[in-house]
């Protein structure tokens, strides 16, 4: 016998003044990060918090502040992780400017691993090698006259 549950999907209805709010509303929930998914933007978050902050950005548009006004307000809340574009401040240059030094200092090593090991890498033949070298191409130049 099989069991057919029936999905339960909850839809938040916002209800805006005018289109404009509806699409400034949209552009926010896509920018703003949930503190709690990690990497998860507050539109495709299930979790409770993305909710309270999609709320809050709700009450807070149709206030009628401004885009950044409701950014700046999520940050102070939140911190910097809110937003996937942080502020570029000492305070986060190490997110910013980490990785590319990251691979500069990545790649001095390897250049210099790689130098050390060329000015290293001379093969030294011992004198029963030698001979059979120095034998060899007294055999090529007897071939090229």
């Amino acid at each position: 016998m099989a069991f057919c549950l029936p999905a339960v999907a909850t839809i938040d209805a916002y209800e805006f003044e005018n289109y404009q709010d509806e699409q400034r509303f949209r552009v926010l929930v896509e920018e703003l990060r949930c503190p709690k998914c990690q990497n998860q933007n507050i539109s495709d978050s299930n979790a409770g918090l993305a909710k309270d902050i999609k709320d809050r950005a709700h009450k807070l548009i149709v206030e009628g502040k401004s885009n950044q006004e409701i950014t700046d307000y999520m940050v102070e809340r939140y911190g910097n992780f809110v937003t996937y574009r942080p502020p570029v401040k000492p305070i986060t240059w190490f997110l910013w400017f980490g990785p590319f030094v990251l691979a500069l200092f990545a790649t001095l090593v390897l250049l210099v691993y790689k130098l050390k090991s060329g000015a290293s890498g001379k093969a030294e033949l011992d004198p029963e090698q030698q001979d059979k070298v120095d034998a060899l191409m007294k055999k090529l130049d007897q071939v090229d006259r």
